[in-house]
């Protein structure tokens, strides 16, 4: 875990967590990406991500959902994906990473397909999503979340 503090003169300190786990483009793969995401969030006492939690379930949701996505469109024979979370204390940032550029994202389903809902739930919990390019060749599909939950300082 890499942890940044960055003081302004006169304003309060602000913690910024960040994760990062290599997985393989597997369902094996992110099921256990998502898990240890989670586990890393429960930790991390002063941003008050508690498992069981609405901001806890949501973000649970949408790193399912984005690396059940890189493993099932993103997928390279011999190549991995990248998740990376960074938390502040009112927003979570979840990127995924994939190697497949050719692949982008469709918000919007087929009619009368029984899959591709996903995005629309990103859509629908996140602030914000897009997806970026990721040299050489591949992507960055990433989600915002402002948390529900700020950081109370100072005790109750």
């Amino acid at each position: 875990m890499i942890q940044q503090t960055v003081t302004v003169t006169g304003e309060p300190t602000a913690t910024t967590h960040h994760f990062r786990l290599t997985f393989p483009t597997s369902r094996h793969g992110a099921h256990t990406a998502r898990h240890a995401a989670e586990r890393w969030l429960a930790d991390q006492q002063d941003c008050q991500v508690a498992a069981g939690d609405e901001d806890a379930a949501t973000a649970s949701l949408l790193i399912a959902e984005l690396t059940a996505n890189a493993a099932l469109h993103g997928r390279v024979r011999g190549r991995h994906a990248r998740l990376a979370l960074t938390l502040t204390s009112g927003t979570l940032r979840i990127e995924v990473t994939d190697a497949r550029g050719d692949r982008l994202p469709a918000p919007t389903p087929d009619a009368g397909g029984e899959s591709g809902r996903g995005l629309l739930l990103v859509a629908s919990l996140a602030g914000a999503w897009g997806c970026e390019p990721h040299h050489p060749g591949g992507k960055t599909v990433w989600a915002e979340y402002a948390r529900r939950k700020p950081v109370r300082k100072g005790g109750a």
